[in-house]
């Protein structure tokens, strides 16, 4: 289920803080720019919001992966740890990692 992208340090939260941030932060810049062109805010606010969802597909594809790994790991985890404990509550044996 891996495509390559180790999960790196910080776990699920820092990677949705890391893309959250990014993806905001485009959105802002691109809303303050359009602002500085005279454009009117609720208008460059929208026109923003359309554009950094498309630019961050393209900008933000690593912080991208990198939640998707986290995401992938979290899961596998809990799809080991129901395993484990729907073994205990059958009475089988505990395995051992």
């Amino acid at each position: 289920m891996s495509d390559g992208h180790a999960p790196r340090g910080g776990g699920i939260l820092g990677a949705v803080a890391a893309y959250t941030a990014a993806r905001l932060g485009l959105l802002a810049a691109v809303a303050a720019m359009l602002v500085l062109l005279n454009v009117p805010l609720l208008v460059a606010l929208l026109v923003a919001l359309v554009l950094s969802l498309s630019l961050s597909l393209v900008l933000f594809r690593g912080l991208r992966a990198r939640l998707n790994a986290e995401l992938a790991a979290a899961r596998s985890r809990r799809v080991a740890e129901r395993a484990r404990l729907r073994a205990s509550l059958r009475g089988e044996p505990a395995d051992e990692d």
